[in-house]
């Protein structure tokens, strides 16, 4: 069976990500990553959420390469004269590499999150980033710096498919 980690953050984007995985086929976990500086209780939505959709749950603590590789950036950057995303970063580095690598060893090879983009093929066969169907809430601009790979799975849904999604399964806003 194909296995899917999750990274959820409890809201509704990630929670109806985790529900279309689970309706795909996959055998999922939900996954959310912890900095230091973050209270331990800020999992608890996404634990419930994992759990009522009949998944386990890994809290991932990121602080070291949270501070290494996110703010210890921005900060050298800002210091030069830039104007750093320190999102992005988090993004490529935590959320699309370090929780994937953390999830290999558990036995999940795909990584799924809740961001609003599109992935298509061109002639070639080449993975294209694009905007996603509902444009207010379109995130592909934190996807930019994924590799072929990484776009390589990919899904399209409705803005009112979603809608139907989070009504029938009742989740949070």
């Amino acid at each position: 069976m194909k296995k899917a980690i999750i990274a959820m953050s409890g809201g509704v984007d990630s929670s109806v990500a985790a529900l279309l995985t689970k309706k795909a086929g996959y055998d999922c976990a939900g996954v959310m990553m912890r900095f230091s500086a973050c209270p331990k209780d800020e999992s608890d939505d996404a634990r419930r959420i994992a759990e009522s959709l009949g998944m386990p749950f890994h809290l991932f603590d990121l602080s070291d390469e949270f501070e290494e590789r996110v703010i210890g950036k921005f900060i050298s950057e800002y210091e030069s004269g830039k104007t750093p995303n320190p999102c992005i970063e988090c993004n490529k580095y935590l959320k699309f590499e370090e929780i994937y690598k953390k999830s290999l060893p558990l036995g999940y090879d795909t990584l799924v999150t809740g961001h609003y983009a599109r992935i298509t093929r061109d002639a070639s066969g080449r993975y294209l980033l694009k905007k996603g169907i509902f444009t207010p809430k379109d995130q592909s601009y934190f996807l930019y710096a994924l590799s072929q790979e990484q776009l390589a799975e990919k899904m399209s849904v409705s803005r009112s498919a979603i809608a139907k999604w989070e009504t029938d399964k009742g989740l949070p806003d």
